[in-house]
Parts: structure tokens; C-alpha cells; sequence
């Protein structure tokens, strides 16, 4: 069937739909949780730029990741708080498109570049006399596009997969942004090239990324183990930390949404679990990452002190 003979424009985003008469109060959380992730993620980019001392090339895949978690958050709290504050649950067929479009190319970015600061923490722990030569800013630069470039690139040929659908109805979607497989199942027309493609596309978009993460952290932890001074071993760990929890907090999230099989104690939690990955977990990084980052507060510190003293 072709899309131009769809019998429906528009979906439905069922979201929260037995809270909805909460909906004022929801619009209040989550335009908190927005207001104060986008104004996290942006301090940490700030901070980072002002500050000479964390021109490193970890701080620098930090701002990168600060930007993305801007703009990924960007591509589902707008419309939740329009449908919370208006009661309109609907989205066009093109919007939740281009919504998926954008969510899976930021998702999909953020698995490399985890895997590109795991690896940084690796040569910086495990080679650290050739962590400046291998970690120079050309290399630096070339790691992070790579990384947009993969997300961009996988997500592009997902979505023109997923533009050639029709939809003829039913129009709800069990959840409160367009993902995928609610988005596809939805079609009338043959919908196994799109299924086959983004199960080859999201292994290879998030396998890669989480074997080197993990193979990062296991030599990581086999060297620290290895130093003979306890303060030694808990600088590293320090340093460390942070990320770690990071990457277990997302990649566990998107183990128990896409690989854990369904069932109905776990549909509803499912949403949970969406919303703690996309929502959560952007508000989560800069508050982790300032609170256990003794340089990150340094830095703050030197510059409230900075701009006191201009004031003064």
C-alpha cells in the first residue's frame, strides 16, 4: 500500500493516560526536570570552556556528551509538556517521524561516545606514557566526529526505512514519545525490511560500543588492582566512577527495554524505564558528574571566585 493512501495523519501518545487528570502536576516535574537539565548540561559546557584546566581531551568528550544530552532531551520533553499543559495527546505521522528520527540519532551517538570516554580512561590509566601522543587534539576531534557521524549515519537509514510505511490505523501508541517498534507495528504495509534493518543496525550501532566499554573498564579494573597504594587505587576509581556509573545507569536501562523479553508485569514498567533513559538520565549526568568530580567543583570554585573578584 502506499503512504499517499494512509488513512490516517496523526497518532496518539497514550503516555501516562491513567494519570492524565494529574496532568498540571506533571507539567510542573517535568518542567523542572527539563529547566534544570538543560541548565546542567549547558553550566558543565560553560565550565569547561572558561576553564583552562580542564582543557583535557576527558573534559572535552564531556562537553560533548553535555551537548547531546541537551538536544536529546530536546526531542521528547517539549511535546510531553505541550500534551500535559493542552490535553492534546496527538502528533502528526511526520512529526513522529522526524521525533523518532532525531531521539534515535542522539541515542545511538551516545553509545559511541561513552565507548570514547571509557577509552580515553583506559589510555589515560593504562598507557599513561603514551596517553598525550595517542590522546592529541587531532585524535580527539576525529573520535567525537566519528561518533555523531555512526549515530547520524545509522539513524538516516533506519528512518528512510521507516518513511516508506503506511498507516491505516490503529492510531495509539503505548508510550509517551514515537520509539520504533510501537511506531512500526503500527503499519499496514509490510513492515519486516524496517524490523530486519534496525536489528542489524542497533546491534551494530550499541554492540561495538558496549564491548569496548566493557573491555575498557575490565583492563581498567585489572591495572588499578594492581597498584600496590590503596590512595592510589581510590584516585582511579575516583576518576573513574563517575562514567562508570553513567554508562550503567544507560545501558541497563536499554537492556531492560529491548532486550528483556515482554510480559505484562513488565509492559507498564517499560515506560518506567523508557522515561528514566530519556529524561532521567540527561538531568542525572551533569549532577553526577559535578557532584563525585572533584575538578569539576574545583573549577566551579575558581570561577565564582574569579567573577567575585571582577565584581569586587
Amino acid at each position: 500500500m502506499d503512504r499517499n493512501q494512509s488513512a490516517i495523519t496523526t497518532f496518539i501518545l497514550l503516555g501516562f493516560g491513567n494519570l492524565f487528570e494529574v496532568r498540571v502536576s506533571f507539567f510542573i516535574l517535568f518542567l523542572v526536570i527539563y529547566t534544570l537539565s538543560i541548565g546542567g548540561n549547558l553550566f558543565i559546557v560553560f565550565l569547561v570552556m572558561v576553564d583552562r584546566h580542564l582543557h583535557t581531551p576527558m573534559y572535552f568528550f564531556l562537553v560533548n556528551l553535555s551537548c547531546l544530552e541537551t538536544c536529546y532531551i530536546s526531542t521528547i520533553l517539549p511535546k510531553m509538556l505541550a500534551s500535559f499543559l493542552t490535553g492534546d495527546r496527538s502528533i502528526s505521522i511526520e512529526g513522529c517521524i522526524t521525533q523518532y528520527y532525531f531521539f534515535g540519532f542522539f541515542a545511538a551517538t551516545e553509545c559511541y561516545l561513552l565507548a570514547v570516554m571509557s577509552y580515553d580512561r583506559y589510555l589515560a590509566i593504562c598507557k599513561p606514557l603514551h596517553y598525550t601522543s595517542l590522546m592529541n587534539g587531532r585524535h580527539c576531534l576525529q573520535l567525537a566526529f566519528t561518533s555523531w557521524m555512526s549515530g547520524f549515519l545509522t539513524n538516516t537509514i533506519i528512518t528512510s526505512c521507516m518513511v516508506k510505511l503506511a498507516f491505516c490505523g490503529p492510531k495509539e501508541i503505548d508510550n509517551f514519545f514515537c520509539d520504533i517498534y510501537p511506531v512500526v507495528n503500527l503499519s499496514c504495509s509490510n513492515n519486516y525490511l524496517v524490523k530486519l534493518v534496525t536489528l542489524i543496525l542497533g546491534l551494530m550501532g550499541t554492540g561495538p560500543p558496549f564491548l569496548l566499554t566493557l573491555s575498557s573498564y575490565i583492563c581498567i579494573l585489572c591495572a588499578i588492582l594492581r597498584f600496590e597504594s590503596k590512595s592510589s587505587q581510590q584516585k582511579m576509581f575516583s576518576i573513574c566512577s563517575s562514567h562508570l556509573i553513567v554508562v550503567t545507569l544507560y545501558y541497563g536501562s536499554i537492556f531492560l527495554i529491548y532486550i528483556v523479553p515482554e510480559t505484562e508485569t513488565l509492559k507498564e514498567l517499560r515506560k518506567i524505564f523508557s522515561l528514566f533513559y530519556t529524561v532521567l538520565t540527561p538531568i542525572l549526568n551533569p549532577l553526577i558528574y559535578s557532584l563525585r568530580n572533584r575538578a569539576v567543583k574545583n573549577a566551579f570554585f575558581r570561577c565564582v571566585r574569579k567573577y567575585s573578584n571582577r565584581v569586587s
